[in-house]
């Protein structure tokens, strides 16, 4: 036997050798029941010690409040837009024309600002009987009702068929039993006036009925009329205005049943001129003309409020995402460590509990070649100050991949240590990288020997 042969098994002895010593070539961690002043409890992961787990109080921590505000809608002040300038026939006095607006059939009465509507609930009580609320709401400026334990509704340009609908559904969200019935109490939002010659000029209600000619008239006292010769009705509609000579009105039945609609308005003219009837008609667009300014006014206000709103709660947000960023705010973490796929430290999320699975594998979960599947641990000191050095180890094993289910519910706590052992494998393959080097010095010294 040469030397070089005695040399090369001295060498590739030496690994076994350096690898009983005790740690002396590789040193990993594990999980042991104490280490110095540790005490260490290892409880297997189940349904039932899940529970137990997660009975330990933690609340998490909340984002501030500007993150649950918005800038808000508000509601806007006054009425309609304005309609087109009326068109004001020539009328001679000799002889006054038939111009009757034409017979329209209404459609269904929508809800509009001003109207209050009685919503009427069925409540059922725990000894079978029904009891019932009721309460007036009022369209608001934005169109919505207030409804307790619901909110705000918008009903504005709905049926009284389709608002029922919307605040059913509202109701269903709610929890709320939804046997209601829903009236109109109050008829505000559609209006005609009646001017001129009549006993008592008023505006009139347009109503689920709309009333006829006739009846609008008689609602305002009816007609002071001496000299019927040159008096007429003249209705303003929809930037026209019509005329009906009182002795037709008075002679036909189907200009008495003429269907008022919203926005007329109505003047009886005891004159063979339109100066009365024109006066009255620039009034009543005047009033038109001031709700529209206010409206746009009130726009242009709430515009510049909601935007400052706005602004303020962006900045707001931005600082704290900036001090977030910068790790100037507190935060609640756990630690990933062993054979995991990035050994890091993970937040827990704001607002909300955080498993053992979002941390594991949010982070890339482990490594199924290093880290071994049955040694999966989640390490968490005990909060008593009184059992300092207290340990409690889950241990969740997963050789078999139902396991697994058990990790989406298993909560964390701040501060939890979640844990991969190394597979056995890993270790010896790790202490011999870490040998070889070492040992391949003295077989290349006995190759140079032996080439000598």
């Amino acid at each position: 036997m040469n030397l070089r042969t005695i040399l090369l098994g001295t060498a590739l002895a030496l690994p076994t050798l350096a690898l009983t010593g005790c740690g002396s070539t590789y040193v990993s961690s594990t999980v042991s029941e104490n280490f110095g002043d540790l005490t260490v409890r290892e409880i297997k992961m189940t349904a039932e010690t899940i529970r137990f787990a997660n009975s330990q109080p933690y609340s998490p921590r909340s984002l501030p409040a500007e993150f649950f505000q918005t800038a808000g809608a508000g509601s806007l002040r006054g009425a309609g837009a304005l309609p087109a300038a009326p068109d004001f026939p020539d009328i001679t006095p000799q002889r006054l024309e038939l111009r009757p607006p034409p017979q329209t059939v209404p459609g269904p009465y929508t809800l509009g600002t001003g109207d209050a509507v009685r919503l009427t609930l069925a409540q059922s009580t725990a000894l079978d009987a029904t009891t019932t609320t009721a309460q007036e709401l009022t369209v608001r400026d934005d169109g919505t009702v207030s409804i307790p334990q619901v909110g705000s509704i918008n009903v504005a340009g709905m049926t009284v068929e389709d608002a029922e609908a919307a605040i059913f559904s509202r109701l269903i969200s709610a929890g709320i039993d939804p046997n209601f019935s829903l009236d109109v109490v109050q008829f505000n939002a559609r209006r005609a006036a009646v001017g001129g010659a009549v006993g008592s000029p008023r505006v009139v209600p347009i109503t689920l009925n709309p009333p006829s000619l006739n009846e609008a008239l008689l609602t305002a006292g009816g007609l002071q009329v001496d000299d019927p010769e040159f008096a007429s009705i003249r209705i303003y509609r929809d930037g026209t205005l019509y005329q009906i000579p009182l002795a037709d009105f008075r002679a036909r039945t189907d200009l008495q049943n003429l269907t008022v609609l919203p926005g007329d308005a109505i003047f009886v003219d005891v004159t063979y001129d339109l100066a009365r009837a024109q006066a009255y008609y620039q009034g009543q667009l005047g009033v038109i003309a001031t709700q529209r300014a206010n409206r746009t006014t009130a726009l242009s206000e709430l515009s510049t409020e909601i935007g400052l709103r706005r602004a303020v709660l962006a900045e707001e947000r931005g600082l704290f995402q900036t001090r977030e960023s910068l790790g100037a705010t507190e935060r609640d973490y756990v630690f990933l460590v062993g054979e995991v796929s990035r050994q890091t430290r993970f937040p827990l999320p704001f607002n909300q509990q955080s498993s053992l699975a979002d941390a594991l594998f949010e982070n890339g979960g482990f490594n199924n070649i290093t880290g071994n599947p049955a040694q999966i641990y989640v390490m968490r000191a005990d909060p008593n100050p009184a059992a300092q050095g207290a340990v409690t180890a889950w241990h969740l094993d997963a050789r078999n991949a139902a396991a697994f289910t058990l990790a989406p519910r298993f909560e964390l706590r701040p501060d939890d240590i979640i844990f991969v052992q190394q597979q056995p494998i890993t270790r010896w393959n790790r202490a011999i990288a870490q040998a070889i080097p070492s040992l391949l010095s003295p077989l290349n010294a006995a190759n140079q020997l032996a080439s000598n």
